[in-house]
């Protein structure tokens, strides 16, 4: 029974995983290798978060200057220079005007929670304690999280800790009791790449609670924009970012919030007002010293450009795929694609399931994906190239066969 040893995988049948498999030594550009002397194309871009390539030179001189003057210091009623900064940058990027630090995606989506229901308290209306979430939302795995996330898959087990929430568009969004309205601008990539109307957003345009927009998967280009909410259009009054924030390279997320929402908390100090929340590696300097690395690259190697151009060539390939035989869905926005199998129409053998098949043959031919159930996905790195993303779509092409 091959194992990791003591090292227990998250999302992993830990009694059929081969642990010399998918086991990565070294990362370079959009390539991973790994222990057996294999060279892969990142296709997931380790779970949607490598933006510029594994190991960027600036990202890794950016983390090694700032570990030599200060690795980490609290940020719990203190600041540093390089946290400072990053709040800036962040606020001007997303004309928004505050922003709190914190380790993981989920933890910023309880961040979000949590400022939401106590800037209803601070406003003197306690009753505003529900949250309204879109149908297949994902949003992480703690508990809040969680409770604002509609995949039973991920839920289920977990009910006694988590809370009952509402689902947008059977809800009337003026009732008293909603404190805010959470949402995954565009695309929905926990739930396969399940793809929102944009027309449907027309409806949280000038609501009383709180709009809440989670870009930890959309943000940084992935769509095209900078930030998914630009296209959809809507402006959240509190935002949710992370995984490409550093470019990958370090655990940091943010959550961001309006001047309107940042003022409900601003009172004497016995009024006891302040946000009563936090984290111990909140503002941590080397990973916010990455994440404004990052944010350079944007601008000095133009990701955006490269992530529209990579988009149409994700495009052009996809237009065949959608008449295959053992192809379902084909659903896509920027660099965002989620190919749903006809996973009954696939021999699974002694793979887990038919999707699972098709990716460890991938893997073979040197492309590094997960599956989603049914769903092949390709979120590569914005740095990637046309022919990187050719050789993808071939030996995927080669692995369904004609």
């Amino acid at each position: 029974m091959p194992t990791t040893g003591h090292h227990w995988l998250p999302f992993t049948q830990m009694s059929a995983h081969d642990g010399e498999l998918r086991n990565f030594v070294r990362g370079d550009g959009t390539q991973l290798f790994d222990a057996q002397g294999h060279r892969l194309f990142d296709a997931v871009s380790s779970i949607w978060t490598t933006i510029h390539g594994h190991c960027h030179p600036r990202i890794v001189e950016a983390i090694a200057g700032q570990a030599r003057i200060l690795d980490h210091a609290t940020t719990l009623g203190a600041s540093n220079p390089v946290a400072d900064a990053l709040a800036a940058r962040l606020c001007g990027l997303t004309r928004l005007d505050h922003a709190i630090f914190a380790s993981d995606g989920a933890s910023a989506v309880e961040t979000a929670i949590k400022i939401a229901l106590q800037y209803w308290q601070n406003l003197g209306q306690p009753q505003r304690t529900r949250i309204v979430r879109l149908q297949h939302s994902y949003h992480g795995d703690t508990a809040a999280a969680m409770s604002c996330s509609n995949i039973p898959l991920f839920n289920e087990r977990f009910a006694a800790i988590t809370f009952e929430t509402l689902e947008f568009g059977s809800v009337d969004l003026t009732r008293e009791d909603i404190a805010a309205v959470i949402v995954e601008p565009l695309i929905q990539a926990a739930a396969g790449m399940h793809i929102f109307a944009r027309a449907r957003y027309q409806a949280l345009l000038g609501i009383t609670p709180l709009l809440i927009c989670d870009e930890i998967a959309t943000g940084f280009g992935r769509t095209g924009t900078m930030f998914a909410f630009e296209q959809a259009p809507i402006h959240p009054d509190i935002l949710c970012l992370g995984k490409g924030l550093t470019g990958g390279a370090l655990a940091l997320s943010a959550t961001l919030a309006s001047e309107r929402v940042f003022e409900a908390f601003l009172g004497d100090f016995h009024d006891a007002k302040h946000l009563f929340h936090g984290h111990s590696y909140a503002g941590n300097p080397i990973a916010c010293a990455a994440a404004l690395a990052s944010l350079e690259l944007f601008d000095e190697e133009q990701t955006i450009v490269n992530a529209l151009s990579l988009g149409a060539c994700i495009r052009r390939r996809l237009d065949p795929l959608r008449e295959h035989s053992l192809v379902r869905h084909v659903r896509a926005v920027g660099t965002m694609v989620g190919i749903e199998l006809h996973g009954e129409r696939i021999e699974q053998r002694d793979f887990p399931t038919p999707a699972w098949r098709v990716a460890t043959g991938l893997y073979r031919a040197g492309h590094f994906t997960r599956p989603i159930g049914d769903v092949i996905q390709l979120v590569p790195p914005l740095s990637a190239r046309e022919d990187e993303i050719d050789d993808f779509f071939d030996a995927f092409e080669r692995e369904l066969g004609p």
